[in-house]
């Protein structure tokens, strides 16, 4: 896969391609259609797109939206690209598989950033504003037997995500679970997420986790 990131775009962190690995096996060369959810360069987007799923791609960010289109044509692959807040561009569109690496680092306060890079990946106090919003609006964009994975670390509550998917009708597990040492961000904001007990005082590693909801068939 070739990637071209524009100016203003995130680079997919680390556990992008984690959340690839998954998503690979939850398409298992079925012919499948799959949203890919704040979808930043368009990665994962062209990981299905390469497993021969029909894709959509959204993002909030107009630059994110151009350089999926551009990812999309460089690797030779389809791409339906969106702009949109979450599943405001396809509101009445429902998906067999659902895969999102949202904003989840904890950030100084709860007001999310409407520009910058900062918008990519700060997700309030505790790191959970889009989490719990996808997770309250998954379910009727998922097909019977369908797929949500989303991405995030323990320290936003990884039993939090489950509970909320499990109260949408979904059945809930973990697909996949890596430690490792903090990212840049989470490192830049490690000293405030001490003092607001969040982290133990010195805790400078994390389990990253796709957690995954299912529709009932």
């Amino acid at each position: 896969m070739r990637l071209i990131r524009l100016p203003g775009v995130f680079r997919p962190p680390t556990d992008t391609w984690m959340l690839a690995k998954v998503l690979r096996e939850e398409i298992g060369g079925r012919r499948v259609s799959v949203l890919d959810l704040c979808t930043g360069t368009g990665a994962l987007a062209l990981v299905a797109a390469e497993e021969g799923a029909s894709v959509t791609a959204i993002d909030i960010s107009r630059r994110a939206v151009l350089n999926v289109r551009l990812n999309a044509l460089l690797n030779g692959v389809r791409v339906r690209p969106a702009r949109g807040d979450l599943f405001a561009a396809v509101a009445r569109e429902q998906f067999d598989v659902i895969v999102t690496n949202p904003p989840y680092v904890p950030a100084p306060d709860e007001r999310l950033p409407e520009r910058g890079l900062e918008r990519a990946w700060q997700a309030g106090l505790d790191g959970r504003v889009l989490i719990d919003r996808i997770c309250a609006s998954v379910a009727a964009h998922l097909r019977p037997g369908g797929a949500v994975l989303i991405v995030q670390s323990t320290i936003n509550g990884e039993e939090a995500t489950r509970s909320l998917l499990e109260d949408a009708g979904l059945e809930a597990d973990v697909a996949c679970r890596e430690q490792g040492e903090f990212g840049p961000l989470m490192t830049r904001m490690a000293p405030e997420l001490e003092e607001r007990g969040l982290i133990a005082v010195g805790e400078r590693t994390e389990e990253v986790v796709v957690v995954r909801g299912r529709k009932p068939a």
